[in-house]
């Protein structure tokens, strides 16, 4: 007789649901097809959220014309500074060959990776130049400078960044930037759809109510209330992992967010009286995103152009909102 088999049925939601490997996302563009060398994604950090008042300009809408007050959460953005290129080949997948560093180095990476003392990016390009052919994608490694933004950290994420176009425009477009900083004007528009990825609040370890929203058991039953009840099926000698709502860590998971629109990007600040709650001053560029975005304050979050979507809708901002959020 034929061994019994069923593929595995339901869905897991989030699992395993443990804690991010670190307190970033991973850049992720390879889906995305753009024929412009343009970076596919940038980095700010959550400053806090407040509300404008814009008139919608979407044809067939029931309130076209209208003026429409929207949440928005504002992203403090200071330019990425590209301190390296990525190049690589086909080989099961993507190898990395040759990684090419800037000239001139920021003092605050040494407290994130090991630099060279010496660097001869020209020497590199040049032996590269005849064999663009053979390479299969071109990144960027660029990192974050906290300095200028409302933390003032002095501790930078580094990342890589993924490039449009083909390998020759990416060729060209890395050689331009080697050394130099991308600014979040250079990425997106106003208007334009885009997917957000952070790290989500931590909350540590919960039980299976706060966790899975178990209903919590009548007063009469025994032993315990804030449980589950039965943990498996009868016959079954183990627990299915995935299927039993169990205690476990909840929050400090990475989460991706689709479609929000950027419906400003600005320069020279943008601030409340008295600050941002819990974060500072915005100094610098900035990026305001429609609705909210996951993590508390402070935290970095990716942006990368939408995978769903790729229009860019006209926008007519009437006010901005910047109360105090002291209570003064």
């Amino acid at each position: 007789m034929a061994k019994h088999h069923k593929p595995v049925a339901g869905s897991r939601a989030y699992w395993p649901k443990k804690r991010a490997k670190r307190i970033y996302p991973r850049v992720k563009t390879r889906a995305l097809k753009i024929e412009e060398a343009l970076p596919l994604a940038f980095a700010g950090y959550k400053a806090g959220m407040t509300r404008l008042v814009f008139v919608n300009q979407r044809k067939d809408s029931t309130t076209e014309g209208e003026e429409i007050v929207k949440p928005v959460t504002v992203l403090d953005c200071p330019s990425l500074r590209v301190c390296a290129i990525h190049v690589y080949r086909k080989s099961e997948g993507l190898k990395r060959i040759e990684t090419i560093w800037a000239e001139k180095l920021s003092k605050d990476l040494d407290r994130k990776t090991k630099v060279p003392k010496k660097t001869d990016p020209k020497t590199k390009i040049q032996s590269l130049e005849g064999q663009i052919e053979k390479v299969a994608d071109i990144r960027l490694l660029v990192h974050t400078q906290p300095r200028e933004s409302g933390i003032g950290k002095k501790k930078l994420e580094l990342f890589e960044l993924g490039l449009g176009g083909d390998v020759k425009k990416k060729w060209e477009y890395a050689k331009q930037k080697l050394g130099d900083e991308i600014r979040v004007s250079d990425v997106f528009k106003n208007g334009e759809w885009i997917d957000v990825s952070a790290v989500d609040k931590g909350k540590g370890y919960q039980g299976p109510v706060k966790r899975f929203g178990v209903i919590i058991r009548s007063r009469k039953n025994k032993g315990k209330r804030r449980h589950t009840g039965v943990i498996g099926v009868r016959g079954v000698a183990r627990v299915l992992p995935g299927k039993i709502a169990m205690a476990g860590q909840l929050g400090f998971q990475t989460r991706t967010e689709f479609n929000k629109m950027v419906m400003k990007t600005g320069s020279g600040g943008i601030n409340p009286k008295g600050g941002w709650l819990n974060y500072g001053l915005v100094k610098g560029d900035y990026l305001l995103l429609s609705g909210s975005v996951p993590g508390p304050r402070k935290r970095l979050v990716i942006i990368r152009k939408g995978l769903r979507s790729r229009k860019v809708e006209p926008i007519e901002i009437k006010e901005v909102f910047l109360e105090s959020q002291q209570g003064a």
